[in-house]
């Protein structure tokens, strides 16, 4: 029966990615943005948040097909590493490193709390602060049962040091009163690594949490890929850490065009009611078969993580392209695990397209898709993050991914709903065009309105305020070729308010419309 599921799924699935659209929508690209996370709030899944490097928050209440834009701030600093995470009652965390003004760069792990989906956050609270040492590459993770909050991260003794008595290690905190304060750190690694950030470094730490409150996590360093779990909530941990798998070419590696890669893990566990009930996962890239094929693994474990299976390759594609920047989720109703990741298997230069894989058999078999809706092409002199990102909830899938195009870097999503995994309704058919959000949004002087036209039509761009009366005409009826379009829209020239309006373009009986806000 498992296997008559599993076909019946992989040829539907074929069938609907072959027709499917998946809307690309560009959240922002005010700041430079890179390493962007984000978040479904599983209570509304209309209501999500990201945040991206070094400062930048984003928030949505149309199930991310407009974004608002915001300016993170907090008297400890913000300094990057971004993580979003959502708690049982619908709040928000902003995670990140410090950069206070009275202190040391990256001196601790700051947390700050939105309780209104991201329009406004609180000043902050902070875990392992330690003197001078640093704080780095935070993630978090809440506890159904209880909203209790879990971070790891990794601590350096003095970042960069090639001195052999500095040394990193990863550690643990948790709050059982919603981000207000936060446990003393505890270490979790029994094997520490050198400060120099790459492969003798110990990296990576993403916690999950397991059926009966466990916490597992894992990370990457000299001994390769390692995991370790506390069964009492983070009061002890083994005092063995666990080997899962060799990382040959090691974490820290190159990728053609990248200004630097990595193959960090991500962990995970399926709470959700279906048959893969418990089963941890593990993702993370490396170049064993390699320098130039890098490639996306998975290993799971269905005993709460003492033994692990051999690893198994994601993406499908012929050996010998590049594929980087992994991330993980599990649907916790569905059970179903999703990965993003950049992808070059369609190029023979440094073009990238980015692809997303899906599992409904718990990590059995991987069905890839590509999600992006042209490839780019990035540029080794800019800093391009260390991550992407993905989130699930009962069908409705949210990557995130960073852009980098003619040296402009930008974050994208894409609408990756139930169209594909065959539980709703069938595919929407070609439409002749698509517009995305605005940008900069919200604008103030001027703002841009970018388009796609698939076939040759006849098209009005106008915008509208919210009570619907037009306020502006930048064209009516013109003829448009198929391609990709920018218009430049003056908003001080067209003496438009501040306000909340609409812009829309119309072709034939095809109408489209996007929010945006002038301040």
């Amino acid at each position: 029966m498992l296997r008559i599921y599993f076909t019946f799924y992989a040829l539907l699935f074929s069938v609907i990615s072959a027709l499917a659209q998946y809307p690309n929508i560009m959240i922002g690209s005010s700041r430079s943005p890179n390493e962007p996370s984000i978040m479904i709030n599983p209570k509304n899944t209309n209501q999500m948040v990201a945040g991206a490097n070094i400062d930048t928050y984003y928030y949505s209440d149309d199930a991310g097909s407009t974004w608002t834009e915001g300016q993170l701030s907090s008297s400890y600093g913000v300094w990057g590493d971004p993580v979003i995470i959502v708690d049982t009652t619908g709040s928000f965390y902003f995670f990140h490193l410090s950069n206070p003004s009275s202190g040391n760069w990256i001196d601790r792990i700051v947390s700050q709390k939105s309780t209104n989906g991201g329009q406004s956050w609180s000043n902050g609270s902070y875990m392992g602060l330690n003197g001078t040492k640093a704080q780095d590459k935070e993630w978090g993770v809440v506890n159904l049962s209880n909203n209790h909050i879990y971070v790891t991260w990794t601590q350096f003794d003095s970042y960069g040091s090639s001195n052999p008595l500095d040394s990193s290690v990863i550690l643990f905190s948790k709050s059982t009163n919603g981000g207000l304060n936060w446990s003393p750190a505890k270490r979790i690694s029994r094997v520490a690594g050198d400060c120099l950030d790459m492969d003798n470094t110990v990296e990576g730490a993403v916690p999950a949490v397991g059926p009966n409150g466990e916490i597992y996590v894992s990370w990457a360093g000299p001994l390769g890929l390692v995991f370790n779990r506390s069964l009492d909530e983070g009061i002890t941990w083994n005092d063995t850490n666990i080997f899962v798998s060799d990382i040959p070419g090691g974490w820290d590696f190159m990728v053609q065009g990248i200004y630097r890669a990595n193959g960090l893990p991500v962990t995970c566990c399926d709470l959700s009611n279906g048959p893969y009930h418990g089963n941890v996962y593990i993702n993370w890239s490396d170049q064993r078969n390699g320098t130039t094929n890098t490639d996306i693994w998975f290993v799971k474990s269905t005993d709460g993580g003492l033994t692990w299976c051999a690893p198994k390759r994601v993406n499908d594609d012929t050996p010998g392209k590049q594929q980087f920047f992994t991330w993980m989720t599990v649907d916790q109703v569905t059970g179903f695990i999703y990965f993003v990741f950049y992808d070059r298997r369609n190029y023979s230069d440094n073009r990238t397209d980015v692809y997303m894989a899906v599992s409904r058999d718990g990590g059995e078999n991987f069905e890839n898709f590509k999600i992006s809706d042209t490839p780019f092409n990035p540029s080794q002199g800019i800093f391009f993050g260390d991550y992407t990102c993905v989130s699930a909830y009962n069908n409705v899938v949210r990557p995130i991914w960073t852009r980098l195009h003619y040296n402009t870097l930008s974050i994208w999503t894409a609408k990756i709903d139930s169209v594909y995994v065959g539980t709703g309704p069938d595919p929407e058919p070609f439409v002749s065009l698509s517009l995305d959000q605005n940008y900069p949004n919200p604008g103030k002087e001027y703002t841009y309105f970018s388009y796609k036209v698939h076939a040759p039509a006849t098209m009005t761009l106008k915008v509208y305020n919210i009570l619907g009366k037009e306020v502006a005409t930048l064209f009516k009826d013109k003829m448009i070729a198929p391609g990709k379009y920018i218009e430049y829209f003056d908003i001080s020239k067209n003496r438009v308010p501040p306000g909340i309006y609409y812009f829309s373009l119309v072709s034939g009986e095809q109408t489209l419309k996007r929010k945006m806000i002038i301040d």
